[in-house]
């Protein structure tokens, strides 16, 4: 009979240093919690300095001795990337985990400091421009990953190289979908370039099902809409799985021996609940032309070359 991953399995990581975007809430502090738990170091790497130092608190009132730090990180603003990851190099002389977590989903159209569609900006672009400006410190570390939060949203997700800040006609959720779908596709350049250097770094991806975080409420309160918060709210409570479960597939592609490219989420309920495994995108995940072109869009606009030697 199998049997199901839990946080049990997570060995000892004392030594081993990790970031976590978007930490203060929802699946980034489940995962931050738990890696803290058992002895890695883990950076906070959040907007709201107020919110982390909360979410730190909580960690250390159950755990004494986790070791946190943290760093401010708006990935909606190149700037800001820029300065974590100089932050980040001038403290850190390695790098075993970089959790690219933090996300907003089906916002009213925004645009991000630099002009970007927010979603595709925060989820996609902040989080290539941040992994590029934190390369060195991941290629000097033995067997360290990059690990990209997606979501099952990817599957009605395409990349509209025609209009990809969606400036024409915009649809909150088909902007979601792309940037979700940029961070599979992100995951698997980067991984088969870091492989074609010879590194032992990978890139791997993972989703969470459906589970109940804050992410789902934002949306409709920036959009004044009532109706859609209760139905969020309700979703939340009667559909969702909490977000302690939400975070293993998580806390999954982060420790555990993998090769790279792999996807991890939930294997029950069409992938909503349940213990997380190696499960598959869409074919479009990987596909090679359309991951390398999405990687040159991506370098021109962030500015961010990787250099893998």
């Amino acid at each position: 009979m199998r049997q199901d991953w839990s946080l049990d399995r997570i060995p000892d990581l004392s030594g081993r240093v990790m970031v976590v975007t978007g930490a203060n809430s929802g699946i980034g502090y489940e995962a931050a919690r738990a890696l803290a738990r058992h002895g890695a170091e883990v950076v906070l790497a959040c907007r709201s300095g107020e919110k982390a130092e909360a979410a730190a608190g909580r960690i250390r009132a159950e755990s004494p001795s986790a070791s946190l730090e943290i760093v401010p990180l708006d990935l909606a603003d190149l700037a800001s990337i820029r300065a974590f990851a100089d932050t980040l190099r001038a403290r850190k002389s390695r790098l075993d985990a970089l959790i690219n977590n933090a996300g907003v989903m089906a916002l009213p159209r925004r645009t991000t400091r630099d002009g970007f569609e927010m979603q595709l900006g925060t989820n996609h672009l902040g989080h290539f421009a941040l992994t590029g400006r934190l390369l060195e410190l991941l290629l000097a570390t033995p067997r360290s990953r990059v690990v990209n939060v997606s979501s099952m949203a990817h599957t009605f997700g395409t990349i509209r190289f025609h209009d990809l800040q969606w400036e024409r006609r915009y649809s909150k959720w088909g902007a979601y979908g792309q940037s979700k779908l940029a961070n599979l596709l992100f995951t698997h350049e980067l991984d088969k370039r870091l492989k074609e250097t010879g590194s032992d770094t990978i890139s791997v991806a993972c989703h969470p099902g459906w589970a109940a975080t804050n992410l789902q409420e934002v949306g409709p309160k920036m959009a004044g809409s009532k109706l859609m918060e209760t139905l969020s709210a309700w979703g939340n409570a009667m559909l969702a799985q909490d977000a302690a479960a939400g975070a293993l597939p998580t806390v999954f592609a982060t420790v555990e021996p993998l090769k790279g490219n792999e996807y991890v989420g939930p294997t029950r309920m069409m992938g909503w609940h349940g213990p997380p495994e190696i499960v598959q995108p869409l074919p479009k995940a990987r596909d090679p032309e359309t991951a390398e072109r999405l990687w040159e869009v991506s370098e021109d606009l962030t500015g961010v070359h990787y250099a893998f030697d």
